[in-house]
């Protein structure tokens, strides 16, 4: 797609974005034609979409759509992919010693009604993957902080015989840390928009409060974590390695949880009632933070890594 395409393409996606969730925001990314775009540009498509969809506070089935473009699945309909568990980037499956795959993951809200999922599972050495019937499967949704995102909790043991080898698990990973780290980054955005205009009309000691040092200090901290992150998204999607995206995966959790706490202290009384729309994003945050590792244990992870080789990474094409 050349400039006048994507600027278009992004009209639309925000369009449905703000209009629809869901299964309706699922039905409009088809008619628009997004999944054939991942396939052409990935880069363009992801990155457009889930910092619109994070901006927007939107749910829908296109991180299962990313995972499994990862896993090099035609695209089309792919199969409701299953997640790690929360914090994790480990296959959600093993097999056991006697030949049958234990089932511990996650789900977009399109697991919930779907009839198979595709699962990967850790089997010794190496990782296989197959399409597993959720007739056999525990499905639970899952309330609790964010219950608007729909997430299902998958659980259980099944015979996935027909599992066959794959390679990209470490890279379908990569890729969907990339398109949660943007989901992350438009959430922050749209929270720091919402502290800036409460800034600007909130009148305290006869001032708008963002004339005051210390309110100015917290949206420009926030600015810079999230340009911070932004610029990090965009050079793992250069560098194409999984710690680059793991990298920006946990700037950007880091990032969106910086944001929350200062917009939450720009906003003070207001910012903590139902009524006000953050909380629904700080709510937001700090599930998709979770999500293919957070920015606590990537952190670590990477750490443990560096120690262990004894050289740091390569530079990034900041």
């Amino acid at each position: 797609m050349d400039r006048a395409d994507l600027e278009l393409f992004e009209r639309s996606l925000r369009q449905a974005t703000e209009v629809h969730t869901g299964d309706a925001l699922d039905r409009a990314l088809v008619d628009l034609g997004w999944p054939d775009a991942l396939a052409d540009e990935p880069q363009a498509a992801v990155s457009m979409l889930f910092a619109l969809q994070g901006e927007a506070n939107a749910t829908s089935s296109a991180l299962d759509h990313v995972l499994a473009h990862g896993l090099g699945v035609e695209a089309g309909a792919p199969p409701a992919v299953l997640l790690p568990a929360l914090g994790s980037v480990v296959p959600p499956a093993r097999l056991d010693d006697g030949g049958r795959t234990v089932v511990d993951g996650l789900g977009t809200a399109s697991v919930g009604h779907a009839d198979a999922v595709l699962v990967v599972a850790r089997d010794g050495d190496k990782d296989v993957a197959a399409l597993a019937s959720t007739g056999d499967l525990t499905r639970r949704t899952v309330g609790g902080l964010d219950p608007w995102l729909g997430l299902v909790q998958v659980s259980g043991d099944t015979d996935i015989a027909a599992a066959s080898p794959v390679t990209a698990w470490g890279g379908a990973v990569a890729l969907g840390q990339l398109a949660l780290g943007h989901e992350l980054v438009g959430a922050a955005r749209r929270m720091l928009a919402l502290a800036r205009e409460h800034a600007l009309d909130r009148v305290q000691f006869g001032k708008p409060i963002g004339s005051f040092q210390a309110v100015r200090h917290r949206l420009a901290e926030t600015l810079v974590a999230i340009e911070t992150a932004e610029a990090m998204l965009a050079a793992a999607w250069e560098d194409e390695s999984p710690g680059s995206a793991a990298m920006a995966k946990a700037l950007a959790g880091r990032g969106a949880r910086t944001a929350s706490k200062h917009c939450q202290q720009v906003l003070a009384g207001i910012g903590f009632t139902v009524e006000h729309p953050l909380q629904r994003y700080v709510r937001r945050v700090l599930v998709l933070d979770e999500l293919l590792g957070s920015a606590r244990t990537l952190t670590r992870a990477l750490g443990t890594e560096v120690i262990a080789s004894q050289a740091l990474p390569a530079m990034l094409p900041l």
